[in-house]
């Protein structure tokens, strides 16, 4: 993979991008404040993005800009509940999040249903709307996403991580120092330390993590729903990533068509950005002229 440790002063395009304002909203889903950002104009088609477990919507703020078309398409990224600033449930499932994502898609103010860009476990998610809701969405786009079916010990592993008391530092500038991708990768530093800063929150007279612990155990997929997939679905695979070519996965035989993005680990936006948003603009273009 290409060392861009040294890449430390942002560029043009990312403070541009960054200074586009995002329109802040909220939506109810099951009895829960969802948060979601917002960019191009209401009525206009356009694209849901999804962040990976234990991520947020900002993870998105340097790409979703770039997919606006110059104002002719509407982009919205949301906080899934249990992350960022939208509520905390007692129990996380991919089936309450891909209804949250399907409200969301509703009230987004899209014109029609919106393409499903997925990151991750967020990407997980956004096959699980495909299946239930697939009605709300004109297409499916995983970014580096594996299926997991977890093991008995795994879930108890779990339920034990959960149960751990949030872990506080004693300043901001502590908690963004601890911030580390999972799995972990070479970052370019200004998207790295962007995203960390918007990670934390003050909590206990100090700072922690906006995410709950506790989603870790909502993130099971049943391989059989591939079969009930619709729609048009692609997948973007990290060539460094957990669905590089070569891992044993059921989406890799489902016979879903896939793009890598060279030199890119599972994090593609904080290593590869670029890369990424040409390959999503090539395929909002293909599914939304």
């Amino acid at each position: 993979m290409q060392d861009i440790s040294a890449s430390s002063s942002p560029p043009e395009w990312f403070t541009r991008a960054l200074a586009s304002r995002a329109e802040l909203s909220v939506t109810s889903v099951d009895g829960l404040r969802i948060s979601h950002r917002s960019w191009g104009p209401v009525g206009t088609p356009g694209a849901l993005l999804v962040h990976g477990g234990l991520a947020h919507a900002r993870w998105w703020d340097h790409i979703a800009p770039l997919l606006t078309r110059a104002g002719r398409r509407r982009i919205v990224a949301l906080d899934l509940s249990g992350h960022g600033d939208s509520g905390r449930r007692d129990r996380y499932s991919v089936g309450t999040w891909a209804r949250e994502v399907a409200g969301v898609a509703a009230a987004g103010g899209f014109a029609g249903p919106p393409v499903v860009v997925g990151h991750s476990m967020g990407g997980i998610v956004a096959l699980r709307v495909a299946v239930d809701h697939a009605e709300a969405i004109a297409g499916t786009v995983t970014v580096d996403s594996r299926t997991i079916e977890h093991t008995d010990a795994e879930l108890a592993a779990h339920d034990r991580r959960s149960a751990l008391p949030a872990r506080i530092y004693p300043s901001q500038e502590a908690a963004i120092a601890r911030f580390r991708p999972v799995p972990g990768q070479p970052s370019l530093p200004y998207v790295r330390k962007y995203i960390a800063r918007a990670s934390v929150r003050q909590y206990g007279g100090g700072w922690t993590w906006k995410s709950d612990p506790r989603v870790f155990g909502g993130q099971e997929f049943d391989h059989g729903d591939l079969s009930r997939l619709s729609g048009r679905v692609m997948m973007l695979r990290a060539e460094h990533g957990l669905a590089a070519v070569g891992v044993d996965d059921p989406l890799q035989t489902a016979g879903i068509p896939s793009v890598e993005i060279p030199a890119a680990g599972h994090h593609v936006m904080l290593d590869q950005p670029l890369a990424l948003v040409s390959a999503l603009r090539t395929l909002l273009a293909t599914w939304q002229p």
